[in-house]
């Protein structure tokens, strides 16, 4: 009979390293969704019925061991607006990745850190420094670029572009929830979000009347796949990153997704940008590397 001894608990600096490949390996995941996006749409799903099925199979699959954690939570109000938020964002994400240019859903979407200004100044008084100032700024400026800039009132925004910022916009405001809910446990409010995916969906189905499309075993299949291995992996990944490194550290790797999803759509799909386009989105990443350097200004970690 063998003994095996325990492994050693990893140093800090091993941790480190570990968090930042997760992150990495997040944010590749994360960036490269609007591949299976587009081909569940090329299959008869539209963004509301594919969060049902993907997002929602996985807060269905949840919801028992939520139901049952929910004796002890301390802020049940709070995490219902995470479900809610976290579903708006989601649902808002995909309907706007499967109708549109992935690179212009991308950069429209990350102009959360603006909200997210935003609402850190109304709900925590967090200061405005001339650093955040300038990357509202960068953001604003970057988004009128890519809207059209002076030609934008003669072509307004059309629905893509309405549900991608309205993506970034509900995305903040998961975030300030999820910071303001702070006596509830990380797994419970990364969760609660994909419950609030799969019934903020289900409502909009029923109330739009939108049929589901068929269900071959295959579709079947490939939803399941997706779902459990695909994004639960990008879930994981992501909850172990920001749990092991400062925030403003981990801001910047999570930009990875959207580097992700610009070359890999150029590359894949051939999608292309136009001078000022080009300025737009070399503002709005800026600012986000600008509100990530903020982060890292005033410390802390994540999680």
């Amino acid at each position: 009979m063998s003994l095996t001894m325990a492994p050693p608990v990893p140093a800090a600096a091993d941790r480190s390293q570990l968090a930042v490949g997760a992150l990495l390996a997040a944010g590749l995941l994360w960036g490269l969704t609007w591949m299976p996006f587009k081909h569940f749409g090329t299959l008869g799903l539209t963004g509301i019925t594919l969060t049902i099925m993907s997002y929602g199979l996985i807060g269905l699959t949840v919801l028992p061991w939520l139901a049952w954690r929910a004796r002890s939570w301390p802020q049940r109000g709070l995490i219902a607006l995470i479900a809610l938020t976290g579903g708006g964002a989601n649902v808002c994400f995909v309907s706007a990745l499967m109708q549109g240019e992935v690179v212009r859903v991308m950069l429209l979407f990350y102009l959360a850190p603006v909200w997210g200004v935003l609402g850190g100044r109304i709900f925590f008084g967090e200061p405005l420094t001339a650093l955040r100032i300038a990357g509202v700024g960068a953001a604003v400026a970057g988004a009128f670029l890519l809207l059209g800039g002076p030609a934008m009132p003669a072509v307004p925004p059309g629905i893509v572009d309405l549900l991608a910022l309205a993506s970034g916009m509900f995305y903040a405001s998961q975030n300030i929830a999820t910071r303001a809910a702070d006596r509830t446990p990380l797994d419970v409010k990364t969760l609660a979000v994909f419950v609030g995916c799969g019934g903020l969906s289900c409502v909009l189905v029923l109330a739009s009347g939108a049929p589901l499309p068929p269900l071959s075993a295959m579709l079947v299949g490939q939803l399941a796949a997706f779902a459990g291995i695909w994004m639960m992996a990008a879930m994981v990944f992501t909850a172990y990153g920001v749990t092991h490194l400062e925030a403003g550290r981990a801001a910047i790797l999570l930009v990875f997704e959207l580097a992700a999803a610009v070359i890999s759509a150029m590359w894949i799909a051939g999608e292309r940008l136009t001078g000022v386009e080009w300025i737009g989105a070399a503002l709005i990443v800026g600012a986000a590397l600008l509100e990530a350097r903020s982060n890292t200004h005033r410390g802390g970690k994540t999680g």
